[in-house]
């Protein structure tokens, strides 16, 4: 059977609006607290703004470009991907709005309420006329469109009022913009007479409840909210330049301004001839307009929660605290446990202090002569930074590679690489058209005459406000070989020549594939002498087309693959003599799952692997990406234990079907929830230990509490 044929591939973009389906799914799960069904509205609505910006708003310059073949693993023309990305986005926003509704009653009910205007108390009234006159009017810009000033470009996300004006006297209509404001909160709170109670209105709703006193002599007609949203898939011509910095700083300019692609409109507020007037003069179709049953951008949930949201306890997740790891004392000197063992994190399980500690030890060891890291993304406060600088300022060789390309963060990353450099440090930008995705530190420290050398190598960024967010590993290691490769890593990125023979990792672009290629085949070669070939693999996506058709020989073999895909998945599972022995599940939960953890049984040698990589063509062709082994036994039973519980999860899991949806694991006796229960692990909580069965023959566990004490049944057939 030939395997290469469309039907036996999801199409990317269709995949991923599955994915951002499951993000508004935890919206309507009533199982989560309110205030985090709020939240994930606007996580809905935050991905679907990057989703536009950058996947449909290169699918636009192809279309612009007259590119129409079909060149996807499905088969689909660019036309046709945005024809169905339509389709399918309206259904999802037309969706969100529904929960929307449903969450502001539940809101409502727990004395926590939007208001409109005319709904305001005398009291409130008086309050909002006040901040508005004060704090809103000296702000605000009126924009009026005719003939001699010509509808103006309006950046990117901003949210308008597009109005219709009269003449007092009734002789002339005009049209006129207000631009809300990004400067001013998005919503006003508002005094209340009960401390129990809530009361907020939104910024655009106090806007147009004034809008005529920015227009004297006019009457205001019609007064429309909406957001444009442009693309922001602007690619970066590295050949010839000769400073990549000042390249990216021009470009960064140009992305509020690019090819609009988006609008979106208040449907209660739509005004038939603002919306032909802005349909025309943004040169989009019907399918581009996107009219909401509520307030557009429901972004602003973030601040809502942050600021109001947290003040009742009962409407938002437990806090759960992370843990230092067992085996690290961090009271100790951090290199001399090093040089005794491996210690692996998880984060946000484990806290991210080592990692910090690592650094900060690392600047002010007098010992430590140099420091090597690379930085695709950090917070904006971020200890990393401080301590590279204070290493730097304390005489020590640092070396920093700070991706300039690293997509939305590209602002932010060249002012810490101009914050570095004036410190002292070596700032490199790594290769061209190449991002640099790697999660790699190396400390190289004289003790007593001998050159010892530390490494860390991640999953995820250096960044201690998504550790707090993200599920990442990383391991801290003094092996010998990995510092070698470490060594010779960074040398490869900071000067001339070609891709090292490395000792234990392996890198992208391209070995990295091929070393997945060959592990799989390994597999297909162990289970057909010795019947017991297993894959198991976690990440974010998975769109790599000769890792999916390798899996689907491996599924053909007979040999078990389970994934572990949060977001795209272009492989289908199920499908009769190709996929039927590969399961794929989705997990979406209060953490964002990014780890990519790879497990190979190998004839019970059991090869574990962990990644800044997913399997997706990308990170195997278009970036320089780290693959490590995992190699101490403890470590390796751990990962396989997080891997059983994710794997056994059926309250956050959905698992796809050979058609490409996705469905919740029906729950069994018992529920398993695996952000819980490996957080239960992690603290020490879960007494014993799930078995790493084969859940495709087996009941996976069962699971009993007892005296806040978590107990796993491992022989559960």
């Amino acid at each position: 059977m030939k395997l290469d044929i469309p039907e036996h591939f999801n199409n990317r973009e269709l995949s991923w609006l599955q994915f951002n389906k499951r993000v508004l799914d935890e919206a309507f799960d009533t199982r989560n607290p309110l205030m985090e069904r709020f939240k994930f509205l606007g996580i809905f609505s935050s991905n679907l703004d990057e989703f536009y910006m950058v996947r449909v708003g290169g699918l636009k310059d192809e279309v612009l470009a007259g590119f129409n073949k079909p060149e996807n693993k499905q088969q689909m023309t660019p036309k046709q991907q945005l024809r169905a990305i339509a389709a399918k986005t309206k259904e999802l926003v037309d969706r969100q709005y529904e929960a929307f509704q449903a969450i502001n009653q539940t809101l409502s009910d727990e004395g926590i309420t939007f208001l409109k205007y005319d709904a305001l108390t005398s009291e409130q009234t008086a309050y909002v006329k006040t901040f508005f006159r004060e704090q809103v009017f000296p702000v605000l810009t009126p924009v009026a469109v005719d003939a001699y000033r010509p509808f103006p470009m309006l950046s990117s996300k901003s949210l308008n009022i597009a109005t219709v004006l009269e003449a007092e006297d009734g002789t002339k209509r005009n049209l006129a913009l207000v631009q809300v404001p990004a400067v001013l909160p998005r919503f006003v709170d508002l005094p209340v007479e009960d401390d129990e109670t809530t009361a907020v209105i939104l910024l655009e709703d106090v806007i147009i409840a004034f809008i005529d006193s920015l227009f004297k002599g006019y009457r205001v007609l019609s007064a429309m909210p909406f957001r444009i949203t442009r693309n922001a898939d602007l690619p970066f011509h590295e050949e010839g330049t000769h400073d990549l910095l000042k390249l990216i700083e021009k470009e960064l300019k140009k992305r509020r301004w690019g090819v609009a692609i988006r609008l979106e409109v208040q449907k209660a507020a739509i005004n038939t001839e603002l919306l032909n007037m802005l349909r025309d003069v943004l040169d989009l179709q019907e399918r581009d307009i996107f009219a909401v049953d509520g307030p557009i951008d429901l972004t602003f949930s973030f601040a809502f929660y942050s600021q109001i949201g947290i003040e009742y306890d009962h409407l938002i997740y437990q806090t759960i605290m992370p843990v230092d790891p067992p085996a690290l004392d961090s009271s100790k000197n951090l290199f001399n446990q090093l040089l005794e063992r491996d210690h692996l994190l998880h984060h946000p399980y484990h806290t991210f202090d080592p990692i910090v500690r690592f650094i900060v030890q690392a600047a002010n060891d007098p010992n430590v002569l140099a420091i090597k890291q690379t930085l695709y993304r950090v917070s904006g406060d971020s200890p990393i930074i401080k301590a590279l600088k204070t290493a730097a300022e304390n005489g020590k060789q640092v070396t920093v590679l700070v991706e300039l390309k690293a997509r939305f963060d590209e602002a932010k990353n060249i002012e810490w690489a101009k914050q570095l450099e004036k410190a002292g440090a070596h700032v490199i930008y790594g290769y061209s058209d190449l991002k640099t995705h790697s999660k790699i530190t190396l400390v190289v420290r004289l003790h007593e005459g001998k050159i010892q050398r530390f490494v860390h190598l991640g999953t995820g960024n250096y960044n201690d406000s998504t550790a707090k967010l993200y599920t990442d590993v990383g391991l801290l290691t003094a092996r010998e070989e990995i510092a070698e490769d470490a060594t010779n890593f960074f040398n490869w990125l900071s000067g001339y020549g070609e891709q090292p023979e490395w000792k234990v990792i392996q890198t992208s672009p391209n070995a990295m594939l091929e070393k997945f290629l060959s592990l799989i085949d390994e597999e297909i070669h162990h289970h057909k002498k010795h019947g017991n070939g297993r894959i198991v693999a976690k990440m974010n996506s998975l769109t790599e087309k000769d890792i999916i058709l390798r899996l689907y020989k491996a599924s053909r073999a007979g040999v078990q693959v389970e994934l572990i895909v949060r977001g795209v998945c272009c492989l289908r599972p199920g499908i009769p003599d190709v996929s039927e022995n590969i399961r794929v599940i989705s997990i979406v939960d209060r953490y964002l799952e990014h780890s990519r953890i790879f497990y190979f049984h190998h004839n019970g040698q059991e090869l574990m692997y962990g990644s800044s990589a997913d399997w997706m063509t990308r990170n195997m062709r278009k970036r320089i990406e780290i693959l490590f082994p995992i190699m101490d036994e403890e470590h390796k039973e751990y990962l396989k234990d997080c891997l059983a519980l994710a794997l056994a999860d059926n309250v956050k899991s959905r698992e796809q079907a050979a058609d490409g949806s996705y469905h919740y694991v029906k729950e069994g006796k018992q529920s398993c929830e695996s952000q819980l229960l490996i957080q239960d692990y992690t603290s020490g909580k879960l007494k014993q230990k799930p078995s790493f069965i084969t859940p495709l023959t087996q009941k996976w566990i069962t699971i009993e509490k007892k005296d806040d004490k978590v107990i796993l049944d491992q022989n559960a057939t």
